[in-house]
């Protein structure tokens, strides 16, 4: 398959990233039925087997076919660059009734037989119960099983939207697809994603723009498609979900350098693989968020980090010096 999003001089300022938490919500129930997805999330999902065995999926997984359509209206692009989920499960339950059996009409039809089950009857007789039963159930995913890691995904987020940020002011465009992933090709103005042959679709952006936003529980996939009304939006996989759900232990920071800052000042230096904020630091090295401010605090005025503003929070990384001491010998 190859899809081609065709820009207009207009689209070429209107590129901006976003993350939802709404979509990695429903991504993560996809992502519970595809064994193929698990091995990036294994630790995660230990951790969260029970909670999640409560939980009945089937109503969600039936409209999630392994291949063809899936409604938008449950994963749609994010109405904002940081938009809170209580406000996009808010979004989800206005949705249409008319286009809510359009799609859930369209998902079933993926799937042979899934419009003949009772829950597929049930949901194109009264599409708009259907709406609510499906934002009930997505909203005790996000709590039973995001929310309370949401603060670690974030964080790898906006450290992945820094990184991209940087690659498009120094490279412009190209530089930025190049990174994202081995299968898109940027050819201007046409940006392309080749999966399979035998297959081909164009979709103008017609001066929308793109959003681009990544993710944790789509992993390794890209995802793009989305048509009116909705936002043309591209979701690639976020850079560092290898190490999301570690946990980093004292024996992974080198002795000399514990001895040299102290113990946790070198776990802090030593956690900074990526740019951080106060509280995710905080939950990743289960330290008191003052203790971890503190130590923060020292470590930049010993020129080891920088900090910078990111949205509504401030980012920690470390500069050449941190960087030696904390990979070096």
């Amino acid at each position: 398959m190859a899809y081609h999003l065709d820009f207009r001089t207009s689209d070429l300022t209107r590129c901006r990233f976003a993350l939802s938490p709404l979509w990695e919500t429903q991504e993560a129930v996809r992502m519970l039925s595809r064994p193929d997805r698990h091995g990036q999330h294994l630790p995660w999902l230990r951790r969260t087997h029970a909670a999640a065995q409560a939980l009945d999926l089937r109503p969600l997984w039936l409209l999630m076919p392994q291949r063809g359509f899936a409604p938008n209206f449950i994963g749609p692009p994010p109405l904002g660059p940081a938009t809170p989920f209580e406000e996009e499960i808010a979004a989800v339950r206005r949705t249409d009734p008319a286009l809510a059996h359009a799609e859930i009409s369209r998902a079933l039809a993926s799937t042979p037989g899934a419009a003949n089950t009772p829950t597929g009857r049930a949901m194109l007789a009264q599409p708009a119960a259907a709406v609510a039963q499906l934002a009930d159930l997505l909203e005790q995913v996000w709590h039973r099983l995001i929310e309370p890691d949401w603060p670690r995904i974030r964080t790898l987020f906006e450290a992945d939207i820094l990184f991209h940020t940087r690659r498009l002011a120094r490279g412009g465009l190209e530089s930025l697809f190049s990174e994202l992933h081995p299968l898109l090709t940027w050819n201007p103005p046409t940006l392309t994603l080749t999966t399979r042959t035998g297959w081909e679709e164009c979709q103008p952006l017609d001066g929308l723009g793109l959003v681009l936003m990544p993710s944790v529980f789509s992993w390794p996939n890209l995802v793009t498609g989305f048509e009116p009304p909705w936002q043309p939006t591209l979701v690639y996989p976020a850079r560092g979900i290898g190490g999301l759900w570690s946990e980093r232990t004292a024996d992974t920071t080198p002795e000399a350098l514990a001895r040299l800052l102290g113990p946790a000042r070198a776990r802090v230096l030593c956690s900074l693989d990526e740019p951080a904020s106060t509280s995710a630091l905080a939950l990743r090295l289960a330290l008191a968020p003052s203790s971890v401010s503190a130590h923060l605090a020292t470590l930049r005025d010993a020129g080891l980090l920088v900090s910078h503003r990111h949205g509504h929070q401030v980012l920690y990384e470390r500069t050449p010096l941190g960087i030696a001491l904390a990979t070096g010998p």
